[in-house]
């Protein structure tokens, strides 16, 4: 595995595999990697013969008094498992690589709709670092398919509407949440989690489950279900910041007569100072997990 930190060394090596015919795959990253990520690596290594991976931890898509100056920064142990699944290229630039100017001077890619619920309400700075940072990076090694984690679900379908709306040739593709045995989705934050707050993080995937059943025995009352869900798992010490049943395609609220509709139940919520996300396809009743 080569890894290269500034754009010029990044594009020689594409430039040399595209003169070769040979097509790349993608995996943006903010490092501190985990099995999930490894996993995307692995799908990126079965769609093309050249497989790259980004670790930029970008400052554009953390609001203030989040956790992007004690984000965790782990580039060796991450190299490691990097070169250990057959990556081909790692790409680490540093801010400056990425944004040559000051932050509020940068040209900004934004998606509307789609970023103004759910997380995008929560965080209403986030999609717009995310949608800018991806843009930048599918033009600096571009790509032919790129992969996302189907755990920020919302993320992937804005990706998609952004990448739809740019005219950019690169191929989205969702891979399954990466979930530990106990049903946690795996995720970068969860290092933030005491013994006793781990031991309780599963209630946030079975509470999804909970729901999911309730839906499925023709419960239709969406805000009684997604209330519910917010008690219960405030009882075990949450913090609830959303629980929404909503259009998977669109995230628009269904109404009572949506009874095949493709829905996706949506959560955030914290857990001592780590936010956790996840999602359930509600209709099948089917997450597809990778255990």
């Amino acid at each position: 595995m080569r890894t290269v930190h500034t754009l010029a060394e990044l594009r020689a090596q594409v430039t040399s595999w595209r003169q070769s015919g040979e097509p790349i795959a993608f995996v943006p990253t903010m490092g501190n990697l985990h099995r999930g990520h490894i996993h995307l690596v692995e799908r990126a290594r079965e769609r093309a013969p050249r497989a790259v991976a980004s670790i930029f931890v970008n400052p554009l898509q953390f609001g203030p008094h989040e956790d992007y100056a004690g984000y965790p920064q782990t580039l060796g142990e991450d190299s490691r498992q990097l070169e250990t699944a057959g990556l081909d290229l790692l790409f680490a630039p540093n801010v400056a690589a990425v944004y040559p100017r000051p932050l509020e001077e940068m040209t900004q890619v934004m998606v509307p709709g789609l970023t103004t619920v759910l997380c995008g309400a929560s965080r209403p700075l986030h999609f717009g670092g995310v949608t800018t940072v991806v843009t930048k990076l599918f033009n600096m090694v571009q790509p032919d398919v790129a992969m996302f984690g189907e755990k920020d679900w919302q993320q992937l379908i804005v990706i998609r509407r952004m990448t739809a709306d740019l005219n950019l040739p690169v191929e989205i593709v969702g891979a399954p949440t990466v979930r530990e045995a106990d049903g946690l989705a795996m995720s970068s934050r969860n290092g933030y989690l005491s013994a006793e707050q781990r031991a309780i993080a599963p209630t946030l995937y079975v509470t999804l489950q909970a729901t999911a059943e309730r839906w499925r025995t023709g419960e239709r009352d969406y805000v009684t279900l997604e209330n519910a869900a917010k008690t219960r798992l405030a009882a075990v010490g949450f913090r609830p910041d959303y629980f929404e049943i909503r259009h998977a395609d669109t995230l628009q609220r269904p109404t009572p007569e949506d009874t095949t509709a493709d829905l996706r139940i949506f959560a955030a919520a914290w857990l001592g100072r780590a936010r956790l996300i996840d999602n359930l396809a509600v209709a099948t009743f089917q997450e597809r997990s990778v255990n």
